[in-house]
């Protein structure tokens, strides 16, 4: 079955923002998010300084031409992450991830992760040809909250897209 992909983003100009969490390098061949996700949760409450303890990011940092060409065997790091004061202590075992300043396209999504492939297609084969924006080498992230429910097509999160 086809998915329809009809997604108009907003665009938003962030501070930078400072992370606590985990990370592990991956493909897209061979996605740890499952591992790194289970690594992060049972910890997540021992950071302090949360900002905002029902957001979460899942964050990819991408090498400058991972896109040009793309390959699902190329490297890139992901982080399972919470935004925290400027003050807040890393926890044994974590690392810090500061998201620097800039402008992002915001995609506000609602549907399973299983449609991952459909709606990133969209975003950067038909979305961002069109937009007049260009992709910005900086960390692509997504929030999920309360209303994420990983694989239910009622799962609700937001798509974050540096661009310039």
């Amino acid at each position: 079955m086809a998915v329809t992909i009809i997604m108009t983003p907003t665009i938003q100009t962030i501070p930078s923002k400072k992370l606590i969490g985990k990370w592990l390098t991956m493909t897209f061949a061979e996605n740890k998010t499952f591992e790194l996700w289970s690594s992060f949760m049972p910890q997540r409450k021992t950071i302090t300084g949360v900002i905002n303890p029902e957001q979460m990011y899942s964050l990819q940092v991408y090498g400058k031409d991972f896109f040009n060409p793309f390959s699902p065997h190329t490297q890139f790091i992901k982080w399972a992450a919470i935004e925290v004061q400027d003050s807040a202590p890393v926890p044994e075992g974590m690392g810090v991830f500061i998201i620097p300043a800039g402008q992002y396209a915001v995609f506000y999504y609602k549907g399973s992760h299983k449609n991952g492939f459909d709606v990133f297609s969209y975003i950067f084969g038909e979305w961002l040809p069109a937009s007049g924006y260009e992709l910005d080498n900086r960390p692509h992230f997504e929030i999920v909250g309360p209303k994420y429910k990983n694989g239910d097509p009622d799962s609700e999160e937001e798509i974050w897209i540096p661009i310039k």
